[in-house]
């Protein structure tokens, strides 16, 4: 290039980020599509339960009797399925045997699922998709990386109306390494399928959800104390449903796994059943929280079923109670089922139940002594307490319990009720929340589950083994030579084997790199109908060999090789010793390593043979020792891949 010749680099470079950007927004824009579709189609489903529509039966109650609804809630163009019967507007066990008719719909059936937890999978899914649709996408797995963050993103963001709250999951539970640029691109997502969900506007409201509300009260600081009731009952029930849970998809793995169909019709009956007789299970899940979110005065009041009438707190009491029942069994039954269900709303609508209840209580304890030192802050001429406050902390400190995320759900929260004052309290029951669910046990029901399928994941958080990769590596291994192989031989190997890469070596006697002395991994067999590139006497599977492996010597640090996997992310990790190849190690083999010292610890844990204090500070003392060591040969390595990463991410 001459000197005064513009250089083009910076320019190509600006539209290339232009161009990535327009990727992600075209994935933003499709979940934003794809949420206010399934958010239609599940508010119809769920009406159609108990009537329909004479006038259009494509719409469902609300907007069947838009501006026309009575004084009394009644409506003309709503038909309830007893009078369609000619049996009478309001037959109650007409109405119940066609509401359990017409309960075929995991959503609209009233299962104890919701389709939060799904869209964030189907986000992932149409990321996933459009970014294969990329030449740049496919090549790289730091882009793909991205692209699943920020769909995870979206897909909280519209499943709540949380764009940041959807960002800060992405933070805290899905990506282990979150630079800036994966967090403003998420954001950017996000945004997109926010915008988009908004311009939708599924129901008619302007609300992104159907369980947004606003406060306008202020918070006394008495009631402190009822928040840390909320928070402990949010801890015991994250722990009652994990456990439970869990045993109920080892029964449905053993007993169940061929009769998916069947037992999703069988709960689906049962639920709708049981449901219909109370008026807090009976309607969608997500309605019901915006229900018993509102306050009782105001425009926004809802005085469903006698809610918000201070003589009928027994009765309300009581279903409210019977509903946190019926919903949290019906939850630790359901969920894992053979249907696209999550436990996010389920979750929450259990914490409302019970938060509602809880409101109602303290609400009737001040009425009735009015003058006891604990109300003195309430002025008597506007109402003290607010009982959809309490719904709203319940259903926080539930979702929290089950899932133990605590900064994203406190965001959620906060974009929900778009108030700054209900955050403290939210936080407060959510630390109660997490310190008693911690007691049973730090994991969430996503990590169990994870654990139980035997999914090659690591988590985030940083062990200390004081071994080297030796003692985890697999030394019995099936090889490749570089040449001398018939056709036959390879056949048989992939026949007889369910591995997805083979070591190439020189010789297997030997067990020498192929060249370079550097060991190749083929990764990948062509299809039979395709052509492989070579002779009639030689094959070549040059295009099908990873030359990139990542090779360490066995006395490597286990921690370190830990680091290896979380931050580079290889399937396999090769150890070599003196030129020759000794062995092979995979995340699985770390985590099969982990789970018989969990198991070992706990034989110590029983027989006393070992106290914690004891156990502790053997592994404090090991990290000690090893740490500056680790810490040496682990820093050059790691800044080499993230200076790669970086000049990839750069250079697309």
């Amino acid at each position: 290039m001459t000197q005064g010749q513009p250089s083009t680099v910076p320019l190509e470079e600006e539209l290339a980020q232009i161009r990535r950007y327009e990727d992600f927004s075209t994935i933003g824009a499709t979940i934003g599509l794809n949420s206010a579709l399934i958010a239609i189609a599940t508010d119809w489903l769920s009406d159609i339960k108990l009537g329909y529509c004479a006038e259009t039966w494509w719409l469902n109650q609300k907007f069947c009797c838009w501006e026309i609804e009575a004084h009394d809630g009644s409506c003309e163009n709503w038909v309830p399925w007893s009078q369609a019967l000619h049996l009478g507007p309001d037959v109650f066990l007409v109405k119940w045997i066609c509401y359990v008719f017409w309960a075929s719909m995991a959503v609209a059936s009233n299962l104890s699922i919701g389709k939060e937890g799904p869209s964030v999978h189907m986000a992932c899914c149409v990321g996933n998709v459009v970014s294969h649709c990329f030449q740049k996408f496919r090549t790289s797995k730091a882009e793909m990386r991205e692209i699943l963050t920020a769909s995870s993103a979206a897909g909280v963001a519209v499943a709540f109306g949380s764009p940041i709250g959807g960002v800060l999951f992405a933070l805290e539970e899905m990506s282990s390494t979150f630079p800036n640029r994966t967090m403003w691109k998420s954001f950017f997502c996000a945004m997109i399928a926010t915008m988009v969900l908004q311009a939708m506007n599924p129901f008619r409201t302007g609300k992104l959800v159907l369980f947004q509300v606003s406060y306008d009260r202020e918070w006394h600081f008495f009631e402190y104390l009822f928040v840390v009731v909320i928070g402990i009952f949010g801890g015991l029930y994250g722990a009652l449903v994990i456990k439970f849970n869990l045993w109920m998809a080892k029964f449905r793995k053993r007993y169940l796994k061929d009769f998916g169909i069947s037992e999703a019709a069988t709960l689906a009956f049962i639920t709708a059943f049981v449901a219909y007789p109370n008026a807090f299970t009976r309607i969608d899940m997500t309605e019901i929280m915006g229900i018993l979110f509102r306050e009782c005065e105001g425009s926004q009041s809802e005085n469903y079923y006698g809610l918000c009438e201070t003589g009928n707190v027994g009765n309300l009491v009581l279903l409210l109670l019977a509903a946190t029942a019926m919903r949290t069994i019906g939850t630790i039954v359901t969920y894992g089922c053979k249907v696209p269900c999550g436990i996010f709303v389920p979750s929450m609508a259990i914490g409302a139940t019970f938060g509602r209840m809880v409101g109602l209580l303290v609400k009737a304890w001040q009425i009735s002594n009015p003058d006891l030192f604990l109300f003195s802050s309430c002025n008597p001429d506007t109402p003290c307490i607010t009982p959809g406050t309490y719904a709203f902390l319940g259903a926080a400190a539930a979702l929290c319990g089950v899932m133990r995320i605590t900064v994203s759900v406190v965001v959620i929260m906060f974009e929900l009720t778009g108030q700054i004052t209900y955050i403290l309290p939210t936080m407060i029951a959510l630390m109660i929340t997490r310190a008693v669910g911690d007691w049973f046990g730090p994991d969430g029901i996503a990590d169990c589950y994870i654990r139980l399928n035997g999914y090659p994941f690591l988590d985030k958080d940083d062990h200390v083994f004081g071994v080297p990769v030796s003692h985890v590596m697999q030394s019995e291994m099936t090889v490749m030579t570089a040449s001398g192989m018939k056709f036959k031989e390879i056949n048989t190997i992939l026949q007889s084997t369910n591995f997805q890469g083979f070591p190439v070596v020189q010789d297997i006697s030997s067990m020498r790199p192929d060249i370079n002395d550097e060991i190749e991994v083929l990764t990948g067999v062509p299809d039979a109908d395709h052509v492989i590139q070579g002779s009639a006497d030689v094959l070549d599977f040059g295009p099908y060999v990873d030359q990139t492996t990542i090779t360490v010597h066995p006395k490597l640090y286990l921690e370190t090789v830990m680091d290896m996997f979380k931050q580079i992310g290889p399937r396999v990790i090769l150890l070599e010793h003196g030129g020759k190849l000794v062995g092979l190690v995979t995340v699985k083999d770390v985590l099969r390593y982990m789970a018989r010292l969990k198991i070992s610890d706990d034989m110590f844990e029983e027989s006393g043979e070992e106290q914690g204090a004891v156990k502790y500070m053997r592994k404090l003392l090991a990290w000690a020792s090893h740490s500056s060591e680790r810490l040496g040969s682990y820093t050059q390595l790691r800044t080499q891949f993230f200076d790669d990463e970086n000049h990839e991410l750069q250079g697309r």
